[in-house]
């Protein structure tokens, strides 16, 4: 039966305002009729009366007059279970004992479900148990776009029949990814006395285990290349580790690597592989697994990488036959993946002939673009050596077909004839015009790796970081360097001078700088054949090797006869704008001014989108396009011209960005503060009967209310309002205004 009473805020000092306001109005109006009792007209004394009624109300006002109606409750009270089932619950680091025997927060769960451990709550409530978090049984890319865990939005499950629900009991590791934070609806529940037993799955520290947690391998190699695969182990032991890690392919063990391990660190390192084979192959790098860690299946990665048999084209342009030219030559020639052709000018002299020597400079586009890389040695622009337009065509080269080009200037300082010329705004670095010649010294000087440099593929001599530091610290030095002043924007400075700075700091003198398409790179010395000495070729080849496949590499991601296709990034991230370009010839090899070229992107759903590529004014034949994945996985891209009907194939691996982060420490303080902000309880994985017991002595949540405000009303003050203005209006009647 419903119970209904009026409620007052009957505070002393109110009343004592009320008493005094009521008693002044009244006494003013029996005065006022005293006064003009002679000529007192009907109606005055009902005027004063709706004057002390106003204050009255008012008066009444002050005490916040409340209707309120008690609704017993009849229906049974309500628990609501929630359980989180989103992907980080696969973490193992609950320990269930044995060497091994850490179970993942899941299968925790699980057990705990199958021995219903909300029994002895349905004595006295009704239990609903809800998941939330689940994982997409799809692979829509809109699916998996909205994968995550919204605590917030589980709350709120219980605010949705906030009338029987008494409590909610939740079990969850506190990791959330999704949605307003999670103290939203806490503080929406603790409105409605609704507490919140929370109880953390989990570990909220690292347990005993070695991670290996990433193997970056490019989209493919070369054969005779050394690829190099970076890799990140992270060590949670509080002891020193030294073990093996290794690299398995299609023929067992082909890598193994020593390594040792800090205790509780990060450590970086790269493997070498050298391809002995063939065609697209799959490749595990393993980690041994240590007596005391908890999880065994975090301790490989696989990764697929296309290999193929390719011969890099490398142009060597030159003036005087130098060492440093001499050597090159003679390591490029007895590169098996690489044909060089040389162009040696001598100005006032015939030009320099030979095996593989071209007799000029190669006159049209089609006869240039077939290089992947181009060394300009001591030579600039002038009579007897490059001209404009030659300079112009390098240039197109670089930025419309993504070769690559690098500078090695000498003591002749030709290269300073190329800043004025099409090829300045390539130059890495800025050059001091006072100092044409360059510094030469007496004393041995040395390359300095810089931190960008000490893991560079370009520069990465040693199998790790530290090792390489440390190894071109020994190779032999130089002593004469070009009249650099300092890198330009957007440069990588890979090694600077050991000693020789200036106002801008050390001088750069291997710098790597993108240049539209292509890449360039600036080699401040003469002195790189001297790494020769004691180890003859081994470093000197080594370095050279990689310099041409690293700037070739974009050029060979996926090429056929007279189509020429790549995209950048090579790896991206959904969501990442993937760049495509593409490069058409005619059967005659010259490139297609105004081709069309089609491209057909496959996503892994099956869903098929065709776009055209916009041509690229300047004559290299160039079209470009931009497409934008929605999902992660391998995407089929075929590219064909329309005019010749060349096609090539590629595969684009794009990367889905995991918001669920498996074997990451659980978030009890998450669960600790929704416990607090309810008035609930927190308690851990083991106190889980203990909470259950707690709620089962929860008390009765109070009855219900309704409460009818009249003081705020909006009724209430327009009575207060038509009382004052009759009383306005009587007064004006009998003539007071």
């Amino acid at each position: 039966m419903n119970h209904v009473f009026w409620s007052f805020d009957l505070a002393w000092w109110k009343a004592l305002a009320a008493l005094l306001a009521v008693a002044a109005v009244a006494l003013l109006g029996w005065r006022q009729v005293q006064r003009e009792r002679e000529r007192l007209r009907r109606g005055a004394r009902a005027v004063e009366w709706l004057r002390v009624l106003a204050v009255l109300a008012f008066a009444c006002t002050l005490f916040k007059p409340e209707r309120v109606r008690v609704l017993p409750r009849t229906e049974r009270p309500q628990v609501l279970v929630l359980c989180d089932a989103s992907g980080s619950m696969a973490t193992r680091d609950v320990v269930a004992g044995g060497a091994h025997g850490a179970l993942s927060r899941a299968d925790w769960l699980a057990a705990q479900r199958a021995r219903k451990f909300w029994a002895p709550l349905e004595n006295r409530y009704d239990v609903r148990v809800a998941e939330f978090a689940t994982p997409p049984t799809n692979t829509a890319p809109a699916a998996i776009a909205d994968a995550g865990t919204d605590l917030n939005g589980a709350l709120e499950l219980a605010l949705r029949d906030a009338a029987q629900v008494r409590a909610v009991l939740l079990v969850s590791d506190g990791d959330w990814n999704a949605g307003p934070p999670p103290v939203t609806a806490a503080t929406r529940l603790r409105l409605k006395q609704i507490p919140v037993f929370a109880v953390a799955a989990g570990s909220d520290q690292f347990l005993p285990d070695l991670e290996l947690q990433s193997v970056s391998a490019p989209a493919y190699g070369l054969m005779e290349e050394q690829i190099n695969l970076p890799f990140t182990i992270q060590s949670h032991l509080n002891r020193e580790v030294s073990t093996t890690l290794t690299l398995e392919g299609p023929r067992g063990v082909v890598v193994r690597k020593p390594v040792v391990l800090p205790p509780m660190a990060q450590m970086q390192g790269a493997l070498v592989l050298t391809p002995d084979a063939e065609g697209e192959q799959t490749f595990t790098v393993r980690l041994p697994v240590e007596p005391e860690e908890t999880r065994v299946d975090n301790n490989a990665r696989s990764f697929r990488i296309a290999l193929r048999r390719e011969i890099l084209r490398v142009l060597l342009i030159e003036t005087k036959p130098r060492w440093e030219y001499r050597y090159l030559r003679n390591a490029l020639l007895r590169d098996p993946g690489v044909r060089v052709n040389t162009l040696l000018l001598h100005p006032g002299l015939e030009v320099g002939g030979g095996r593989e020597y071209l007799a000029a400079f190669p006159a049209a586009r089609d006869e240039l673009s077939k290089y992947d890389v181009v060394f300009l040695g001591d030579i600039g622009v002038g009579p007897g050596e490059l001209t404009e337009e030659q300079a112009q065509l390098l240039k197109g080269l670089v930025e419309q077909q993504a070769s690559g080009l690098v500078f090695l200037p000498g003591r002749d300082g030709r290269e300073l004839t190329l800043v004025h010329s099409a090829l300045g705004d390539l130059l890495p670095v800025t050059l001091d015009a006072a100092a044409s010649r360059g510094h030469g010294f007496g004393l041995e000087s040395r390359l300095a790796l810089t931190t960008r440099g000490r893991d560079h593929l370009l520069t990465m001599l040693g199998a790790t970081p530290a090792e390489n530091e440390a190894l071109w610290r020994g190779l032999p030095g130089f002593f004469w360097y070009a009249p650099v002043l300092r890198a330009r924007p957007g440069a990588d400075v890979l090694a600077v001078h050991s000693e020789a700075r200036n106002q801008y700091g050390r001088l750069p003198l291997l710098v790597a700088r993108p240049s539209g398409n292509g890449r360039v790179l600036f080699m401040g010395t003469d002195a790189a054949w001297r790494w020769r000495r004691g180890v003859e070729d081994t470093y000197h080849y080594r370095f050279w090797g990689q310099v041409i496949r690293w700037m070739a590499h974009q050029r060979h991601l996926a090429h056929a006869e007279g189509l020429r296709f790549f995209y950048a990034p090579e790896a991206p991230d959904v969501g990442d704008r993937v760049f495509l370009h593409a490069t058409a010839f005619d059967a005659a090899g010259q490139p297609l001014a105004q081709g069309t070229v089609r491209v057909c992107i496959r996503a892994p759903s099956g869903r098929a989108e065709t776009l055209d590529l916009t041509p690229e004014p300047g004559g290299w034949g160039v079209s470009t396009g931009g497409y934008v994945p929605r999902a992660g996985g391998a995407y089929a891209v075929e590219a064909q011209c329309v005019e010749t009907g060349r096609k090539v194939a590629a595969t684009l691996h794009v990367h889905q960005p995991q918001r669920e982060q498996v074997g990451r420490p659980a978030r009890p303080d998450v669960l600790r503060e929704i416990a607090a902000v309810t008035e609930g309880e927190f308690g851990a994985a083991a106190e889980l009967d203990r909470l259950v017991a707690r709620l089962n002595v929860l008390p009765e949540r109070r009855p219900e209310e309704e409460i009818f405000r009249l003081w705020c009303h909006p009724l209430w003050l327009g009575f207060i309002v038509a009382l004052l203005s009759a009383h306005w209006v009587g007064r004006k009647w009998l003539g007071r205004i």
